[in-house]
């Protein structure tokens, strides 16, 4: 090896004073070219169809995953669970309604039970949130009637307390 490298750099003159030919040159560029042709057929045409076929399912499924879990909705898990959602709300807010009827005798009252009602809608609307990523739904939904059940039964209390309140102010003023 040592005495190639000893030839070379001794006729270094004699290498660099001969160019190769154009025709040299043609081959070269048609070898590579059938190098560049046969490397793109390193994958029979059946499997690049799989792959397609693969890819194309994959990301059909991920975007089935993404989109059927951005729904926040209880519906997204059972369309009787909207029914209840919806029959909830509006009994929380009838109730509400009655509730603010009373606010005007009994404003201290109505500010501390609406207080209790708004920490009961922020959780909601983070049950509601938690929804959407949660990986248990069922078990978030539950928890969302619950609360919305929770909901229902403070204020039907709260107006048997106003209710109680307004009573003994009558009765102690007659």
């Amino acid at each position: 090896m040592k005495n190639v490298e000893d030839y070379v750099r001794k006729n270094r003159a004699d290498f660099d004073v001969e160019m190769p030919s154009d025709k040299l040159w043609g081959r070269i560029e048609v070898g590579l070219n059938q190098q560049k042709i046969n490397s793109n057929r390193k994958f029979p045409f059946w499997l690049r169809i799989a792959a397609s076929i693969l890819l194309v399912g994959g990301l059909a499924y991920l975007f089935k995953f993404y989109s059927g879990n951005s729904r926040s909705e209880l519906s997204a898990v059972n369309s009787g669970y909207k029914k209840e959602e919806m029959k909830f709300a509006s009994l929380i807010e009838e109730k509400k309604d009655s509730l603010l009827i009373y606010a005007k005798d009994n404003p201290d009252l109505y500010k501390k039970f609406s207080e209790d009602l708004d920490g009961l809608d922020k959780d909601y609307e983070r049950l509601k949130k938690e929804l959407q990523h949660s990986p248990d739904r069922r078990l978030v939904v539950k928890a969302m009637a619950q609360n919305l059940e929770t909901q229902l039964q403070i204020v039907s209390q709260q107006l048997s307390v106003i209710s109680q309140v307004d009573n003994y102010r009558r009765e102690n003023q007659i």
